[in-house]
């Protein structure tokens, strides 16, 4: 009995060492053997013979250890197993496999020690041999396991990165650039491509491809029966494994695999909505990948696959949700600058120009305008080349007739949407459009481009209103001025400009007038009415009516002045008009004037510099402000002075000071002195403000006598001759030149100076012909000079 009172049995045992030894070496739970420095066996027991088959006559004496390994292990042996326990006496847990007589392998775990002599050379090694068949099993299940995370690992990082692409991803192209780079890299796929759901057209477009040459990458129906559009429709993975399965359910796609060498192709649709739902998922496109050789993909990999074709599909939808809201904000934003546009200009020609210049090339790639306006329309073309005349002219009748958009559809001859231009009711024209491929079809597409051939046509019929409209004001305009001032008195000469502001389209205040009180007595007026429109222009008429009614011998300026602060009274419209009048005795060669509230007039004599007259200065009429009292001031005129009346839209700008504009006229008009009067005022408004001035401009500039010498500077242009001929000859009319003098005269200078043009400039627009001209007792005399260079030395320059 033990001590805890159990029954001992111990007793029963046998003890290890009352074995026998050599039956302990024999059958031990591992193989020995004994093998001489060389490795020839010379001893192995029983375990190690069972585990290889071979008889105990087989090796001793017969085999060395190494002959009974692998090839590879024979290597491992003569490279490290030998060397290290020649070196270190023993070696453990060393890894090998064994061939055994049938031909096997069986995996061991080699212990080895090296006995040696006393005088230290290698006598025997004992070699402990473990059978290492489960652990090498474990430890290739261990490996398999770990090549498979590793594996899963690297697609999951792949997959993580691709989802963080398409998360930022904010289009569809970006979105399927990102897609199709995920097979490569987490399934080592050969090539990829993607197609995308057109739903609009009911078609699957081919997006992208890392190789467009293996496969039919193009287009197709939805309802096509390829592979990709099967998918598409049954919206679930399918994985073609070999040639045999895609030749019984693709054909075309088992010819496509054949040709491109692949053997495994997967064709993952990219879906939206719920994934335990099929009837509530939504296909958006189809992701094909395959493999040059056939492959077994495992269900880890499947499910990795079917999730990216759920990140995909979501990153499609939320892309498409984007570009659609882009687009759409970018058609807003066409449309309201191509609105801005048309508005900014007011002429028929320049919007339709306008619009087709911007249509081209942000839209389309060429564009036309057909208006039906005047006898001959009008039309307006961009981009090119254009499309055939015959058909397009076919589609233009269909379109116009109609009152309906005709658009472009595939397969189309023409490729051109027409639209036709509609205001009001009426078809004014038609818009021509060529569009891209991928433009055509869409019903956003559609509903955009019929909001910009109504805002076209609208903004198109405004301007073709406002021409129609500002004609009708110009000759309102123009019918309310002074239709004749006077002519045909050699003491005086008249020369008158009026310019509408070049975008306005109301009749404007501005305004001139000049005429005789007496024989010897001229008046001139020039003046603005506050306001614009047809009570601006009916208050100009009164206001100049009054002025001839209140313009007397007796009355005088100040007079008069006073006579309107009186007529304001009743006419309420009148107040606050500016008006500057003077009155000219031309026997005298005096001028009394007043300005109320007007810009000073700009005098010019013959002998000094340009001077604006600054006093008699008051408020405009009818003011209740400002000094009221009426003033007027004489002033002496020398013969052949010049007197400039204008008003504001001639000196005033917004981005410079009124003294500044002062300067620039003076400068303008002085240079002028010795121009002719005819075109003088024309050519001083072309100098100052150009021809699409905003503000009214209008001038009256007056030559008072005949001056003792006439002085002109002429351009070297044969249109200056004939205002040199209308100059001269009213110069020698005033000095009492008799009639056939004077034809004579006007005969000569006119071809001196042609002379001068022709022959000293040859006909240089940029020189200068200076014309002289005095009267003695008995003859006129007329020198004409030019510094340009003569043909021939011979011929001499100028003429008398």
């Amino acid at each position: 009995m033990s001590e805890s009172g159990r029954p001992d049995v111990t007793q029963e045992l046998r003890l290890p060492w009352d074995d026998d030894p050599e039956e302990l070496y024999e059958h031990a739970p591992c193989g020995y053997l004994t093998t001489l420095p060389d490795g020839t066996v010379v001893r192995v027991n029983q375990t190690f013979l069972d585990w290889t088959g071979y008889d105990r006559s087989d090796l001793v004496g017969h085999r060395r250890f190494r002959d009974l390994l692998t090839p590879g292990c024979q290597i491992y042996h003569e490279t490290h197993y030998a060397p290290l326990l020649t070196m270190q006496s023993e070696v453990h847990e060393i890894a090998l496999d064994v061939v055994c007589a049938d031909g096997s392998r069986v995996p061991v775990l080699v212990n080895s020690v090296l006995e040696r002599h006393d005088g230290g050379g290698p006598r025997v090694i004992r070699t402990m041999v473990f059978n290492a068949t489960e652990r090498r099993s474990y430890e290739n299940e261990l490996l398999h396991a770990r090549n498979a995370a590793e594996a899963a690992e690297k697609r999951i990082r792949v997959l993580q990165r691709i989802v963080a692409d398409l998360a930022a991803a904010p289009t569809e192209a970006e979105v399927a650039e990102a897609v199709i780079r995920a097979p490569e890299p987490a399934f080592d796929a050969t090539s990829c491509s993607i197609y995308l759901v057109d739903q609009e057209r009911d078609q699957l477009v081919a997006v992208a491809s890392t190789d467009p040459t293996t496969g039919n990458w193009d287009d197709m129906p939805c309802s096509s029966p390829r592979a990709v559009a099967a998918v598409a429709r049954r919206g679930d993975l399918h994985v073609v494994h070999n040639l045999a399965e895609a030749a019984e359910h693709f054909p075309d796609l088992a010819e496509t695999m054949a040709r491109s060498g692949r053997r495994t192709v997967v064709l993952l649709p990219l879906t939206t909505g719920p994934a335990e739902d099929q009837a509530g998922v939504t296909v958006l496109g189809v992701l094909a990948f395959s493999f040059a050789q056939e492959r077994e993909l495992t269900g880890g990999e499947l499910g990795v696959i079917r999730l990216l074709g759920q990140q995909a599909g979501q990153a499609l939808d939320r892309a498409r949700l984007y570009d659609d809201a882009r687009r759409r904000e970018e058609r807003a934003e066409f449309l309201a600058g191509i609105t801005r546009a048309l508005d900014e200009e007011h002429r028929l020609l320049q919007r339709a120009r306008r619009l087709v210049e911007r249509v081209v090339p942000d839209i389309a790639d060429w564009a036309a305008v057909r208006l039906h306006v005047g006898p001959a329309g009008l039309r307006e073309e961009s981009g090119g080349p254009p499309p055939d005349h015959d058909l397009l002219a076919e589609r233009i009748a269909k379109a116009t007739h109609a009152a309906r958009p005709v658009f472009a559809t595939d397969g189309d001859r023409l490729d051109c949407t027409v639209l036709p231009l509609t205001a009001r009711g009426r078809v004014l024209g038609t818009l021509a459009l060529r569009m891209a491929a991928d433009r055509r079809g869409a019903e956003a597409e559609r509903a955009f481009l019929s909001d910009l051939a109504d805002r076209a046509g609208l903004a198109l019929e405004n301007a073709r209103l406002y021409e129609q409209e500002r004609a009708i004001a110009q000759t309102l305009q123009r019918s309310l001025l002074a239709a004749d001032v006077p002519a045909g008195d050699a003491r005086f000469a008249l020369e008158t400009h009026y310019q509408a502001g070049g975008q306005d389209l109301e009749v404007g205040g501005d305004w001139f007038d000049a005429f005789p009180i007496t024989r010897d007595k001229l008046a001139v007026v020039v003046g603005d009415v506050v306001g614009r429109g047809l009570e601006a222009a009916s208050t100009m008429g009164q206001l100049r009516s009054a002025i001839r009614a209140l313009a007397t011998q007796e009355s005088g300026p100040a007079r008069l002045l006073e006579g309107l602060d009186r007529f304001c009274q009743r006419v309420e419209s009148a107040r606050m008009a500016t008006v500057v009048y003077a009155e000219i005795d031309l026997d005298a060669c005096t001028m009394v004037y007043a300005c109320a509230g007007h810009l000073p007039p700009l005098l010019h004599q013959p002998a000094g510099s340009a001077e604006f007259l600054l006093q008699a200065r008051s408020a405009p009429i009818g003011s209740r402000a400002g000094d009221v009292r009426r003033t007027e001031h004489r002033v002496r005129l020398s013969p052949g002075s010049r007197l400039l009346l204008y008003t504001d839209g001639l000196v005033e700008r917004r981005d410079r000071p009124i003294d500044r504009g002062f300067e620039v006229l003076n400068r303008a008009f002085s240079r002028l002195r010795g121009a002719p009067l005819k075109g003088l005022a024309a050519g001083l408004a072309d100098t100052m403000v150009g021809r699409e001035h905003a503000d009214d401009v209008c001038l009256l500039c007056l030559t008072l006598g005949a001056e003792e010498r006439l002085e002109r500077s002429l351009g070297a242009d044969p249109l200056q001759i004939a205002l040199l001929r209308s100059d001269l000859r009213a110069w020698m009319i005033g000095q009492g030149v008799d009639q056939d003098c004077l034809s004579a005269v006007l005969l000569g200078c006119s071809e001196a100076v042609a002379n001068a043009i022709e022959h000293g400039y040859r006909n240089d627009p940029f020189g200068v012909v200076d014309v002289a001209a005095t009267i003695t007792a008995d003859a006129v005399e007329v020198r004409v000079s030019d510094r340009g260079s003569w043909r021939g030395p011979s011929h001499s320059r100028g003429g008398a």
